[in-house]
């Protein structure tokens, strides 16, 4: 069968290919661990269940507008104005079926054939696909360990050509969960505007940041040059709504207007009885999140206190529910690189990871948090036995 040439180029989902192996082993009668998929396990609160079940006793099942219900957009708007202090209106939100599709209308809707797209890597997996299926060019960025893996001015200008059109920063990362500051962001932001570059900012985990470090966003500086950002947020983290499929975007009126047309031509409206449990999410209460951050908090330090006595470098991070520690130092001949090696992880001892090959860097593997503490602490245990060669 001819498929396109364009198909030909893309890779599948690196997460979700490891995702379907570790079922496939399931199926087979396979005790399988994931820290591979980036899911919370905590249930999606009763008060966003509540609206949903209301949505469906009140036949709120039928065609929606195609970027939002208006209270949904208004929401949105109003989320970043509750939290960040930014002045938007519904004409500036877009609701889109999960993060992904807002990445990809953005990308669709900015970059044009031959366009470079910056994107500092390590990365999620899924922008470059993006940036391919757009027509455009990705140029990678390098960051390190020794870094924090967070991107600086001075590498961002070294990668820099005439071609240069969009930066994506994520903030907090998938898959390391570096955070930047308030300044950093900003002055990354100052630099892509002084460079006619035009700034997404996918802040998806925005609300799962620990303390000392505080949530950061560009919606302030959105609300002084509209024209030259959007951000990207989503309820799948934070609400624990990860089949929910909710996303949205706050850009300029313009923007949401083209990223309109094309989300018109391929899902229309996103789910409408989805639609009304994001309003009720939006609007809060908000204390679940902060008890699933502590939870978070207690996880991430277990992990961070596991992986890196095994002697692997591995930032502690600020956010998300990752850790990506450099462990390059235990690959063998019969498992030389990332993909092999939790290959190797996932057949021997049944847990499921992610290679860092799939967000950019090989030398790394992806371990996530999201599941109860002593899971956790018995899939790395597992993990370390294979390493460790114990």
């Amino acid at each position: 069968m001819r498929i396109s040439e364009r198909l030909a180029r893309i890779k599948p989902s690196a997460t979700l290919a490891v995702n379907t192996k570790a079922q496939e082993l399931q199926a087979q009668g396979r005790e399988i661990v994931s820290l591979a998929v980036g899911q919370p396990d905590f249930c999606t609160p009763i008060n966003v269940c509540e609206a949903a079940k209301a949505a469906l006793d009140d036949g709120f099942t039928r065609y929606t507008a195609v970027p939002g219900i208006p209270e949904l957009r208004e929401a949105v708007a109003g989320y970043y104005g509750r939290f960040y202090g930014a002045k938007a209106g519904a004409a500036n939100a877009i609701v889109c079926n999960g993060g992904k599709q807002v990445l990809y209308n953005l990308l669709m809707a900015l970059v044009n054939p031959g366009d470079e797209v910056l994107i500092p890597a390590p990365y999620w997996v899924s922008y470059p696909a993006m940036v391919q299926l757009a027509d455009g060019e990705s140029v990678f960025v390098p960051t390190s360990a020794d870094d924090g893996y967070l991107v600086t001015l001075e590498g961002l200008e070294a990668a820099r050509t005439d071609r240069t059109r969009v930066l994506i920063l994520n903030s907090p990362s998938n898959p390391t969960g570096c955070c930047y500051t308030q300044a950093q962001m900003e002055a990354i932001a100052e630099w892509a505007r002084r460079n006619g570059i035009f700034l997404i900012s996918d802040e998806v985990y925005d609300r799962l940041v620990y303390a000392p470090f505080e949530p950061a966003s560009l919606a302030k500086t959105w609300e002084l040059y509209p024209e030259t950002i959007a951000i990207v947020g989503a309820l799948s983290k934070s609400f624990c709504m990860t089949g929910w499929r909710v996303g949205y975007a706050l850009a300029h009126e313009d923007l949401v207007k083209a990223m309109t047309k094309i989300q018109g031509q391929s899902t229309s409206n996103i789910n409408s009885i989805a639609q009304r449990a994001a309003v009720a999410a939006l609007n809060g209460p908000w204390e679940v999140v902060d008890e699933m951050k502590q939870a978070f908090v207690g996880r991430r330090d277990l992990a961070y206190e596991i992986i890196t006595g095994w002697g692997a470098p591995c930032p502690k991070p600020d956010g998300a529910f990752y850790l990506f520690p450099v462990l390059d130092k235990f690959y063998t001949a019969d498992a030389p690189d990332s993909a092999a090696m939790c290959t190797k992880i996932l057949e021997e001892v049944g847990v499921a990871l992610v290679p860092g090959s799939a967000f950019g860097d090989d030398k790394c593997i992806r371990f996530s948090y999201a599941v109860d503490d002593e899971v956790l602490k018995s899939a790395l245990a597992k993990v370390g036995s294979v390493l460790l060669g114990k």
